[in-house]
């Protein structure tokens, strides 16, 4: 990774972490980006913050643990404040793709019960249509052929990925190729009809933002409408 490409994730995540509040439930994001903002969180943590942090996948939970950030547990809480994650790809539009860790199903739990979600990214993850980044599927282990072959069939060449890698939740990844996705919330519902996909990468309609970082400077993408205020 270039150093130019990690400082934009740097101030991409500093950024994000200035929207968290006192007393708020935070869930805590997966990936390199996120780890940068977890870092700082534990910081103010340190310094007094006080907050509950929700964590998307085990490692950072683990994460979370070791640098002293309180969690608890997502079903003890009717909604999380503010998640601050990262994303593969996303659009002026704010469709993401994610699930390049392997963590997808529980982001997208917690980015649903998520009143604010604030993705951080470089500037090497904005397209301009989704696709470059191969879409990650879940699906239940049974399933892995069937859902090969119903992927297929909506234009999208998958592998199940590593030998295999298992999910959290004990699921198999489908790395699938689209092409480009000229359409994701169609491709969205179209994948959730499939059996055997228990989730998959397409984000539409979660994000609330999206921080990019872009040289020394920060570039801000907001959701259409949004009532997000700092």
């Amino acid at each position: 990774m270039s150093s130019s490409i990690q400082q934009e994730k740097q101030h991409a995540a500093l950024e994000a972490v200035k929207l968290i509040k006192d007393h708020q439930v935070v869930g805590l994001g997966t990936g390199s980006t996120a780890v940068l903002a977890i870092h700082e969180i534990a910081r103010l943590v340190r310094e007094g913050l006080e907050i509950k942090g929700v964590p998307t996948s085990e490692s950072t939970a683990a994460l979370a643990r070791e640098l002293g950030i309180p969690l608890v547990d997502i079903n003890s809480v009717d909604h999380i404040d503010i998640t601050i994650d990262g994303a593969d790809e996303f659009t002026r539009e704010l469709h993401l793709i994610k699930g390049g860790g392997g963590a997808l199903l529980r982001e997208k739990i917690v980015a649903a019960k998520t009143r604010q979600e604030v993705i951080v990214a470089d500037s090497s993850k904005y397209v301009e249509q989704l696709g470059k980044f191969k879409l990650p599927v879940e699906v239940i282990p049974f399933a892995a052929n069937y859902v090969l072959q119903a992927l297929r069939q909506l234009g999208g060449e998958g592998v199940v990925r590593g030998a295999p890698f298992i999910t959290d939740e004990g699921n198999y990844i489908i790395d699938a190729d689209f092409k480009r996705i000229a359409d994701p919330v169609s491709l969205s519902i179209q994948l959730n009809n499939i059996v055997g996909v228990v989730e998959h990468g397409l984000f539409s309609g979660l994000a609330e933002r999206v921080l990019m970082g872009e040289g020394n400077t920060v570039k801000v993408f907001l959701k259409q409408n949004s009532t997000f205020t700092l």
